[in-house]
């Protein structure tokens, strides 16, 4: 359960770090490239519940 809360924070305090210093994110720019690192997320963490 503590991971899913550290994973956002984690996530937007890097999106805002890249953003402070000026940093190219490290992310797809298109949302097709977004969606697909979302799911790959939630597949992860799927199976990582599902067979851990």
């Amino acid at each position: 359960m503590m991971q899913l809360m550290v994973g956002p924070v984690l996530a937007l305090a890097i999106g805002a770090g890249c953003r402070l210093l000026d940093i190219p994110l490290p992310a797809p720019p298109k949302l097709q490239g977004a969606l697909l690192v979302v799911a790959m997320t939630v597949g992860y963490l799927l199976g990582d519940h599902f067979l851990g």
